[in-house]
């Protein structure tokens, strides 16, 4: 029977038989999410934690605590003893991964365009003020809704896009390359930057501060950043981000006396923020990567250009001094699609001719109404449809909810007559480092040789036939007049014009000389009367 003794037995001493067992006690620690209460003592067990116990003793000796943590650096982590560079960017890539963390949970869009979409709790703060959900009433392509029925969404929806994809270019910046040392706060400011760069727009977007204004108050110079700057200053929760120092908006660039850096929001090192969500330097920028995919989306055209791809090669490479995003040289094929399909958006949708007459309409009717529009403003005043850009309060309450012109349109590639893939840099898989320029020959022959040209449209409100006949007639001699290639249809609308120019007969050889423009010659009730089209 002694072989059948229970293990307690077998193992235990009458000392010990009837101890109590001893209760473990765990240690209580701070959440990672609020690292900035953080003690020496809690710092050295997170350096532990993440493999990097050599360096206890030198943060301790240091006293470094969570507070000190965001403005830690590479010099720093030198200056207290990390020499070797591996180690630094260890200890710095551990400590970016407590800046990441989110201390409340993210509120996800089911967006058709970029499917789930998860923000900030920050950004959503911004996206439930007045002035943002105002945008839910001004049409994103403002006139071109009556041309294109699909075409009815709205500011709202671009600018949650844009601030969603400023968030994923940042990010995927940050993971690729972890010494450009970008913070939690920088990618939330680029997020806002995205998120508000529209809040200014009025009703029809483009049409208001395009078309209405200009003819409404002529006497003065006013831009859409102009009232996102106006705005910041009425609300005041835009003014205690700003004060913060968290809302710092990349796309309206505050100036600053110094003339080697002129921008407030960030130093030098962190140049390439200024390039995501409004890219002055060559138009690669996620505004226009969400108004594409967007508007192709809702216009029904295709879209030529994957953002995707230049996120996948995107990287930050010094370029005469400053950091620059740039992109691997096998992608500079796709940047040439992106441009193409802008000009494709603007001559077949954007400036569409009944879109353009349109909101010629919409403008007149504006004008005419505008002494009779009237919204309360700042303390009781009141303003009218042009006067209420001078006061936030009454321009919040502007939505989209309500004889012979020529028109002369500019279509570009976004930067004039120049070739914005000269201003774009690359890199190679053989050198990641080395930012390098590639030429327009260097890719391709089949590209454009111009990069601009005009299109020149003759609005007549008279609609009989001895009117437009007419019209027809002074608009072929006006071209002939100007050197402007021939009219398509010249040789029917004014046969007895059109051979007296050399240049202007019919041959075999495609190219002419003079500008490349096209002109339409067409009545204001959107009935076609004359096309005449000119390359």
């Amino acid at each position: 029977m002694e072989n059948r003794k229970r293990p307690f037995a077998a193992v235990s001493s009458p000392d010990d038989s009837f101890k109590t067992p001893e209760k473990k006690v765990s240690v209580v620690r701070v959440s990672d999410s609020d690292y900035m209460q953080w003690g020496v003592e809690e710092m050295c067990r997170y350096l532990r934690r993440e493999g990097l116990g050599e360096w206890i003793d030198t943060f301790k000796a240091q006293k470094i605590t969570g507070v000190g943590l965001r403005d830690l650096r590479d010099a720093d982590l030198e200056k207290i003893g990390v020499k070797c560079l591996g180690d630094r960017l260890r200890i710095l890539n551990s400590l970016r991964k407590l800046w990441q963390i989110e201390t409340e949970p993210s509120k996800v869009f089911n967006d058709p365009i970029h499917g789930h979409v998860a923000l900030h709790p920050l950004l959503i703060k911004i996206i439930d003020t007045p002035q943002f959900q105002r945008l839910r009433n001004i049409k994103q392509l403002g006139g071109t809704y009556f041309v294109f029925p699909g075409a009815s969404h709205n500011r709202f929806e671009h600018s949650l896009g844009v601030g969603y994809l400023a968030g994923r270019l940042v990010k995927a910046l940050n993971e690729r390359q972890p010494e450009l040392l970008i913070s939690r706060r920088d990618i939330l400011c680029v997020q806002i930057a995205g998120l508000c760069h529209d809040l200014g727009h009025g009703p029809f977007s483009h049409m208001f501060d395009g078309v209405f204004i200009p003819k409404a108050r002529p006497g003065i110079t006013w831009k859409v950043l102009n009232s996102v700057a106006q705005m910041l200053n009425e609300n005041s929760m835009f003014m205690l981000l700003f004060f913060l120092s968290v809302c710092i908006f990349f796309c309206i660039r505050y100036y600053r006396s110094s003339p080697q850096w002129p921008y407030k929001g960030r130093q030098k090192d962190k140049s390439f923020l200024y390039e995501i969500v409004a890219n002055k330097r060559n138009g690669i920028d996620v505004d226009k990567w969400d108004y594409f995919a967007r508007d192709c989306y809702h216009l029904g055209i295709n879209n030529n250009f994957d953002y995707s791809r230049f996120l996948n090669f995107a990287r930050v490479c010094e370029v005469d001094g400053q950091k620059h995003i740039c992109t691997r040289d096998k992608e500079v094929g796709n940047l040439y699609d992106m441009f193409h399909t802008r000009n494709c958006l603007h001559r077949r949708a954007y400036q569409h001719k009944v879109c353009n007459i349109i909101e010629n309409m919409i403008t007149e009717a504006f004008l005419k109404a505008d002494t009779h529009l009237q919204f309360e403003g700042k303390d009781g005043k009141m303003f009218t449809l042009s006067t209420a850009i001078d006061d936030m309060v009454a321009y919040t309450k502007l939505t989209g909810v309500y004889e012979e012109c020529f028109s002369v349109i500019v279509m570009d590639y976004g930067m004039k007559e120049k070739n914005p893939i000269n201003n774009v840099r690359f890199y190679c898989k053989n050198d990641v480092t080395k930012a390098i320029q590639i030429r327009k020959n260097q890719v391709s022959k089949f590209l454009p040789e111009h990069f601009v040209e005009q299109l020149i449209r003759v609005y007549c409100k008279k609609t009989d036939d001895n009117t437009l006949e007419a019209a027809k007639k002074h608009f072929v001699q006006w071209c002939m007049d100007r050197n402007f290639s021939k009219p398509q249809d010249g040789d029917i609308i004014a046969p007895e014009l059109t051979p007296l120019k050399p240049s202007w007969s019919n041959n075999d050889n495609d190219s002419e000389e003079g500008a490349s423009t096209e002109a339409n010659c067409v009545n204001l009730n959107g009935k076609k009367t004359a096309k005449t089209k000119l390359f």
